[in-house]
């Protein structure tokens, strides 16, 4: 073989070589528990990864500092239409959603971004969780979600004691044990968030959340990809719930929660009173006291569901979409009272519903993995911002619900 042809040879392996590289995706690691590492700031850009996409896009991460916030860390994603605000700190939980004058969130009364440290989940009788809860979302479980109780376990002498189990879980107090970034080089250029938060300990659960956060550059919706794996060699039961908060001025009278529907339970008496007009909210009333509807919703012929929250004009509403296999029951949660005291409702999928575990437990609502299982779940949260948009949703919600 000549020179010439040897040279040209390199010259074409290393331009193949730079293509492939150029074609794969871009990761960056932010926290490493195994190698005992994270960034306090960081950002990039569009235009250093995907300068051939069309929408300008960015993610940064801050550590905020002061009060309850000292150390917490946050990751702003910005598609070009919307910025979404995830924090590893509180189990990646998102923050907030802002496309436009449409926003994902709700002025609850704490005001900072708590750090775990500082919420105690035992206080006020298993209640502490609500110190930190301010999230537009944040996932209830894994080991147990719902209502404070006593449960029953085998010990590490073999004996059966008692527990307390604490409201919603710990999950959403527990920071992520690794992060990262991962942007595909190649239309529609996707970034990826990833996470790992572990709620492990020894003679007990060993459960481990991998979370994935995926925006399309200009995209009105992003998705969640969860999934949850029992590391132990033993089955291990797992609970999870979405917990969605949506406040003002999304949230005001006259809007109004739309989902396909098997049946609506109120969880007690309480909730009863307001059954006629469950899906219907007032605005904000000073000492009022909470009401929980139990959802168990239909699907499409993918097995898959949607339920919408539509301002009182229409013309603004947010999407989640999800399978019913993944998340089989729906929670909608109505806190209409003063703004000060946190006027919100929540739209939460879930593997149960929010009542003490030993209820859903007997009902038959409490999933067991195997050992080495797992079990994934993705949902889609959209928003939309005019009339056609809503009147869109909601009609497929319809086509849902006329299905036989």
């Amino acid at each position: 073989m000549s020179l010439n042809r040897c040279v040209f040879l390199f010259v074409l392996c290393v331009a193949c070589r730079e293509m492939t590289l150029a074609q794969e995706p871009f990761h960056h690691v932010l926290t490493s528990a195994n190698s005992g590492t994270t960034e306090s700031s960081w950002e990039i850009d569009g235009q250093a990864v995907t300068p051939d996409c069309e929408h300008a896009w960015s993610i940064r991460k801050r550590t905020l500092r002061g009060g309850r916030q000292e150390g917490v860390e946050i990751i702003i994603v910005d598609n070009g239409a919307m910025e979404i605000k995830i924090c590893p700190t509180r189990g990646m939980g998102i923050l907030s959603v802002a496309m436009n004058d449409v926003e994902l969130r709700w002025d609850s009364p704490v005001k900072d971004i708590v750090h775990p440290q500082y919420v105690n989940l035992e206080s006020r009788g298993g209640l502490g969780w609500l110190f930190g809860f301010n999230e537009f979302m944040c996932r209830c479980g894994l080991e147990s979600n719902g209502g404070p109780t006593t449960d029953r376990f085998i010990n590490n002498v073999g004996d059966e004691a008692t527990m307390d189990l604490t409201l919603h879980g710990r999950i959403a107090n527990i920071p992520a044990r690794d992060v990262g970034v991962r942007v595909d080089r190649q239309p529609p250029f996707a970034i990826h968030i990833e996470g790992q938060v572990d709620e492990t300990l020894l003679f007990g659960p060993k459960l481990e959340l991998h979370s994935e956060l995926v925006v399309v550059p200009g995209a009105a919706s992003f998705q969640l990809v969860d999934i949850i794996h029992n590391s132990g060699a033993q089955d291990q039961e797992f609970e999870i719930l979405y917990h969605a908060n949506y406040g003002s001025p999304l949230l005001e009278k006259g809007a109004k929660v739309v989902v396909a529907s098997e049946s609506v339970e109120p969880i007690n008496d309480r909730a009863a009173e307001g059954l006629t007009d469950w899906n219907t909210y007032s605005e904000p009333v000073t000492g009022f006291i909470e009401q929980v509807y139990l959802v168990t919703p239909k699907a499409d012929a993918d097995g898959r569901t949607t339920a919408v929250l539509h301002n009182s004009t229409a013309d603004r509403a947010t999407s989640i979409t999800w399978s019913v296999s993944e998340l089989p029951y729906l929670t909608v949660w109505k806190n209409t009272g003063a703004i000060a005291d946190g006027y919100v409702t929540g739209i939460e999928p879930g593997t149960n519903f929010p009542n003490p575990k030993p209820v859903e437990r007997e009902a038959g609502r409490v999933p067991v993995l195997p050992p080495g299982g797992s079990h994934r779940m993705t949902l889609e949260f959209g928003i939309h911002p005019d009339h056609e948009s809503v009147s869109r949703v909601i009609g497929r919600v319809g086509q849902i619900q006329r299905r036989n």
